[in-house]
């Protein structure tokens, strides 16, 4: 099934959010600031994505800027960071079949459904 890591707050991701429900394909929403990704998923996702943990960090964030900003920060440091913090964690991810897309632009999301 589906499954979209997503912020109703985010205008990205309510587009995102708004191109599953086009599809009239199943899929789940996972609010990710009520529903923290642990550990294990956070690194699962990083790896679906094929990237380094620091390319699915918000860097404009304010928290990310007071807090982290300017510091030697491992990967594992970096998806702790990310988890006491997930406003940091970029929006919105889709994962759909193996393969997750950040849907920035939202139009990606269509590449995996």
């Amino acid at each position: 099934m589906i499954k979209i890591y997503h912020n109703p707050r985010c205008s990205k991701s309510r587009q995102g959010l708004a191109i599953l429900e086009e599809s009239n394909q199943d899929f789940e929403v996972v609010k990710y600031l009520d529903e923290i990704p642990t550990e294990k998923e956070l690194k699962e996702i990083i790896s679906l994505l094929g990237i380094k943990p620091m390319e699915l960090v918000r860097k404009n964030e304010q928290v990310w800027k007071d807090n982290y900003r300017g510091k030697e920060l491992s990967d594992a440091e970096i998806i702790k960071a990310m988890i006491e913090n997930p406003r940091l964690i970029e929006r919105p991810i889709v994962i759909n079949n193996g393969k997750a897309v950040v849907g920035r632009p939202p139009e990606t999301i269509k590449e995996i459904i």
